[in-house]
């Protein structure tokens, strides 16, 4: 399962990759004598389109066989097994997954809504002590 980025950032990256390179294209063609900037900003666009490219192919994280993965661009991906978290942390909107060797910060406001929603599922679904997760209901109804 892929817990989706907003659709507000992939765009944004889109976008502000487009403009670099067209910036970057027209300092190079239009230009009688280059300089080391002009090729920048089209290396810079070709950088942002990257990672608009591996934000939509990857997303933000990615649940499967028990291990929530965050996916990062250039090899900086991070995994934690979901067995091994003893600790659900939320500051700010942010949650902070925490094993014995481990952690994990995840940004909450990068992800789509429907994607948070069932982000939420799967966490509240871990076997914690409700002092050690945001997602026990303090106050239990009782029959």
């Amino acid at each position: 399962m892929k817990i989706k980025f907003k659709r507000k950032r992939l765009v944004a990256n889109l976008i502000i990759s487009i403009i670099w390179i067209t910036f970057g294209t027209y300092n190079i063609v239009d230009e009688d004598h280059l300089r080391w900037t002009d090729y920048g900003y089209l290396i810079l666009g070709v950088l942002y389109f990257g990672q608009y490219l591996h934000d939509l192919t990857y997303q933000y994280l990615t649940i499967q066989d028990g291990i929530i993965k965050k996916n990062g661009l250039y090899g900086y991906w991070k995994k934690i097994n979901m067995n091994d978290i003893t600790w659900i942390k939320k500051f700010a909107g942010d949650y902070t997954l925490k094993t014995e060797q481990k952690e994990i910060k995840i940004n909450t406001d990068l992800i789509d809504k429907k994607a948070l929603a069932e982000l939420d599922k799967i966490l509240g679904a871990l076997n914690l002590p409700s002092e050690k997760t945001p997602f026990t209901n303090p106050n239990p109804v009782q029959s």
